[in-house]
């Protein structure tokens, strides 16, 4: 009881004297130098889900730690990590691998879920760490629930603001139906304090009390932010509230993106904390990533966001690695607008010249627009992943797909080819009727004047799964190039075709371009 006691009354202590902030020198951390982005390019402590916080003129990043293995499609995150620098300019951080694990401060909580998270400075000037965790014992539908965390300094140690469990789950403080993660936090100039969480397209916000965990008045619901999807992340700047969060309105017109699995950062703006918001537009680009998130601050003058991708050696969709850039504001207009931030970094390119010249090339199909959880691109980015998501590839399902599909590349000259491959990926076994399953037949053509001919194959068709099928043909000269699939059939129904890449294989080798060239095959190429 006296430990309890004691920890209620820190905060009032702490509003009597501002606290230094140390780092907790039981944590252990080793030195970073990063180029580029991301900050941790190895094949190791994968960093997601980043939360910057200025404080005592250094720069912190809070982050998760994705520890799936290849080909493991789950977020598999275990613990949180801390990456602090004097100036994120410099390249220089410290890297605290093992900052922190759910039950290491929250008894209450299930080991092994260490969802986004963010740390604030309170207006007492103590740190306090808002973490999305899994309840022990928890009879609601959903477990997620909401801890915090209260500290001296922003590195630890941590102790649990409020131990009698969350203060925020679907039964406590209040009934909710939404699952509770990832919090942001804004302290106002004012010092009032806003909560905003949320995810699956449901926002919630509501005022705190100065005790940093006690709901002041009914949270509210906010459905005005196109796209909003997760990740949510508030600050102030010049008077006017930001929103920024991961947004997935897909579509083929969409300024986010073209396949819904994939996030932009969108940002809406308010004229006071808890809204309304309007939206105003895109921040970031969709990154390697299918998920986006991201915070965004103010250092010594400039603005930064930091996010993750899955341009790390190694990294994936559940190995994400965080990188940081800086924003730029369009100050002549109101409010002052977010400009679209310059991604910089990224996965390693190679521009040696190769005879896959696929890149190169405009991409179009038969079930254009594409349904939005596939990419019709990802037939041309130049990447295969054991374990897809779905827009890692094209697809053809539909409720009642056709016999016959087809893509097709349009060159912006005439190229020549003599090849192609096609890398299929299915779920079903040839001969099925339902599903996606591999083409019981294909071939390739091309494009000679208005009319389209086959190939001459000197080699064999064939359509294993999970697994290129080359084809060599007899050079042709030509900017349209289409590959044909018959579905496989039960005798009843068909089947849908995927492929996660299609080579197209020039007799004169070009230099990959970094991404596919944008926009669809013109009508000229069109069956």
């Amino acid at each position: 009881m006296r430990k309890l006691a004691l920890i209620s009354l820190l905060p009032m202590l702490a509003a009597c004297a501002a606290v230094q902030a140390e780092p907790n020198p039981a944590l252990e951390s080793r030195q970073v130098s990063a180029a580029s982005n991301p900050i941790l390019s190895g094949d190791s402590d994968y960093t997601t889900d980043p939360a910057p916080l200025v404080a005592d003129g250094r720069f912190y990043v809070l982050t998760g730690r994705d520890t799936a293995k290849p080909g493991v499609n789950d977020f598999i995150m275990p613990e949180w990590q801390m990456l602090v620098s004097d100036d994120p300019k410099s390249g220089k951080w410290s890297h605290y691998p093992h900052f922190l694990k759910p039950d290491d401060v929250f008894k209450w909580a299930t080991p092994g879920r260490a969802y986004a998270a963010q740390i604030v400075q309170g207006p007492d000037k103590r740190f306090y760490l808002y973490a999305p965790v899994m309840q022990q014992g928890s009879t609601n539908k959903d477990g997620f629930a909401i801890g915090v965390a209260v500290s001296d300094s922003p590195t630890g140690p941590w102790v649990d603001a409020h131990p009698k469990g969350p203060v925020i789950s679907q039964s406590y403080p209040v009934a909710n139906d939404i699952q509770n993660i990832d919090p942001t936090l804004l302290i106002d100039d004012d010092q009032r304090i806003y909560l905003y969480w949320g995810t699956f397209g449901r926002l919630k916000g509501v005022e705190l009390e100065k005790d940093m965990v006690t709901f002041k008045g009914t949270p509210t619901d906010v459905s005005s932010l196109t796209g909003f999807f997760e990740a949510p992340w508030i600050f102030k700047r010049n008077g006017t509230y930001y929103m920024a969060y991961a947004g997935n309105k897909a579509g083929p017109d969409s300024e986010c993106t073209e396949a819904v699995y994939y996030a932009c950062i969108a940002y809406g703006t308010a004229k006071s904390p808890l809204g309304p918001w309007t939206y105003r537009g895109v921040v970031l680009d969709p990154v390697s990533s299918t998920t986006s998130h991201s915070g965004i601050v103010a250092f010594k003058g400039k603005w930064y966001i930091a996010y993750h991708t899955a341009d790390a050696k190694g990294g994936g969709h559940f190995r994400r690695s965080v990188a940081i850039d800086e924003v730029q504001w369009d100050d002549n207009v109101s409010p002052p607008a977010l400009k679209k931030v310059v991604q910089t970094g990224g996965a390693p390119f190679d521009a040696t010249p190769i005879n896959n010249i696929a890149s190169h090339a405009r991409v179009t199909a038969s079930n254009a627009p594409v349904p939005v959880q596939y990419w019709l691109r990802a037939l041309n980015d130049g990447k295969v992943h054991p374990a897809p998501l779905p827009p890692d590839m094209w697809g053809t399902w539909s409720p009642n797909n056709p016999k016959q599909q087809w893509a097709v590349y349009q060159w912006d000259q005439p190229v020549t080819l003599n090849g192609a491959s096609l890398y299929f990926w299915g779920d079903q076994p040839a001969g099925s009727g339902i599903g996606v399953a591999p083409p019981k037949s294909w071939h390739i053509e091309y494009r000679d004047g208005q009319t389209w001919k086959p190939v001459t194959a000197t080699t064999p068709y064939t359509s294993e799964l999970n697994a290129y099928n080359p084809v060599s043909f007899a050079p042709v000269t030509t900017r349209c190039l289409r590959a044909v699939f018959d579905a496989s059939t039960d005798g009843k129904t068909y089947a849908a075709v995927a492929a996660q890449e299609w080579q197209a294989l020039s007799v004169a080798p070009l230099p990959p371009l970094p991404h596919p060239v944008k926009g669809a095959a013109s009508k000229d190429c069109n069956a």
